[in-house]
C-alpha cells in the first residue's frame, strides 16, 4: 500500500468503528472543559470524571472559582493527582478569564496558551471540542499509534502533531483526533496490546513494529 492508501484505510477503518464519537471528559461548556483537560494531565478521563462533578457543584464558572482559596480547590481535586500544580492554575486561569476575557474562554490556541497551566495540548483540545476550529491534539495514544502505523517517526509529540495535520485532511482533524484515541483505549493500547484485535496495525504497521511484536509472541526455546 502508498502512504496515502495507509490513511485512506485508516480513515475509513476508524468512521466505521466510531460513527458517533464519544467525548473523554464530562463538561457542558467551554469552561469546565478547560478544567477537565487541565485536570486529566497525568490522570484518567475516568477519574478526572468523578472529580468534575464534586468540583463544578461547588463553581462551575470562573467567578464562583475564584470565591474559594487555592486549598479549597486542591483538597476536592486531590485524587486526580498533581493536586498544588492544577488547583493555582485552576484559580490563576479563573482570575485571569474575568479580568482579560469577562470570564469568557477565548477561542484561540495562542491566547488560551497564555494561562497558567494550560500548555498546547489543553489549548487544542479546548478550541477543537468546545468550539469546532480544526486541531489535532497529541496525546500519548495518538503518538503511539501514529509510530505504530509509520505515519511518523514518533521523536516528540510536536513532530506527531505536524505529521498529523500534514497526512489527514483538516475538516477530519476534530473527529481523528478523538477516534484515535479511543481506537488506542480499545485496539492497540501499550500493555496487553493483541495484534489479531488491531486492524489497522495488523494491516499497515510498521515493518519494524510488526517484526518485534510476533518476535516477542515466539516461545523462548
Amino acid at each position: 500500500m502508498t502512504k496515502s492508501e495507509k490513511v485512506d484505510f485508516t480513515i475509513k477503518t476508524l468512521q466505521e468503528l466510531y460513527p458517533t464519537i464519544p467525548t473523554p471528559l464530562d463538561h457542558k461548556d467551554a469552561y469546565t472543559l478547560l478544567i477537565a483537560v487541565l485536570l486529566s494531565a497525568q490522570s484518567t478521563d475516568v477519574r478526572v470524571n468523578m472529580i468534575t462533578p464534586l468540583l463544578f457543584e461547588k463553581a462551575d464558572n470562573p467567578y464562583d472559582m475564584v470565591k474559594m482559596t487555592v486549598d479549597e480547590i486542591r483538597e476536592i481535586i486531590k485524587p486526580v493527582g498533581l493536586s498544588p500544580m492544577k488547583a493555582n492554575g485552576i484559580y490563576g486561569l479563573s482570575k485571569m478569564l474575568i479580568e482579560k476575557y469577562d470570564g469568557e474562554v477565548p477561542q484561540d490556541i495562542e491566547l488560551l496558551k497564555e494561562f497558567p497551566a494550560v500548555g498546547h495540548k489543553t489549548a487544542s483540545v479546548v478550541v477543537a471540542q468546545a468550539f469546532g476550529i480544526p486541531a489535532f491534539p497529541v496525546d500519548t495514544h495518538i503518538h503511539r499509534l501514529m509510530y505504530r502505523w509509520g505515519f511518523t517517526n514518533g521523536k516528540n509529540v510536536v513532530q506527531t502533531e505536524k505529521d498529523a495535520k500534514r497526512l489527514f485532511p483538516k475538516e477530519l482533524w476534530n473527529d481523528l483526533h478523538l477516534q484515535i484515541i479511543w481506537y488506542g483505549r480499545e485496539y492497540s493500547p501499550a500493555r496487553g496490546w493483541d495484534l489479531e484485535k488491531d486492524i489497522i496495525t495488523k494491516t499497515i504497521g510498521r515493518k519494524s513494529v510488526l517484526d518485534a511484536y510476533y518476535k516477542s509472541k515466539k516461545p523462548s526455546k
